[in-house]
């Protein structure tokens, strides 16, 4: 098995036909492919982004962090939000996002998830990073 996360990812048009939708059908339509996830045993975690407007940008490019409100400079894509699944391969991963939502000018990207076994096992900050999970219970 292996994680992927399906990326939701849309534009300035995605994000005003979300606003336009009322409130509950959203919750309903994101709350049954959430079920389906659950229900298949594949769902590891899941959250939406509130609305672009409210974004904060931190510019780490230059000596000196800088702050600017708002989404990124051009908004072609935006990041709205991610589902973690726990599949057997990128296929089955692609099928779950071909079943997401359908909105205009909506994509979903689909990337693996790196275990942290994958990384090499002497590594201090592995080390740490392994023993703050078995703390937390994430491991």
């Amino acid at each position: 098995m292996a994680r992927y996360m399906l990326i939701m990812r849309g534009t300035d048009e995605t994000n005003a036909a979300m606003m336009e939708t009322p409130f509950e059908e959203m919750l309903s339509t994101m709350g049954r492919i959430n079920e389906e996830m659950i229900k298949a045993g594949v769902l590891v975690a899941a959250e939406g982004l509130e609305d672009p407007a409210e974004t904060v940008v931190v510019d780490l490019s230059g000596e000196t962090p800088v702050v600017t409100d708002g989404p990124y400079g051009e908004t072609k894509e935006l990041f709205g939000g991610y589902w973690i699944i726990d599949v057997a391969s990128k296929a089955e991963a692609v099928e779950w996002a071909k079943r997401l939502p359908s909105l205009p000018g909506f994509k979903a990207e689909v990337r693996r998830v790196p275990g942290i076994d994958e990384f090499p096992q002497d590594n201090e900050w592995i080390i740490k990073e392994r023993a703050w999970r078995e703390r937390t219970g994430q491991l």
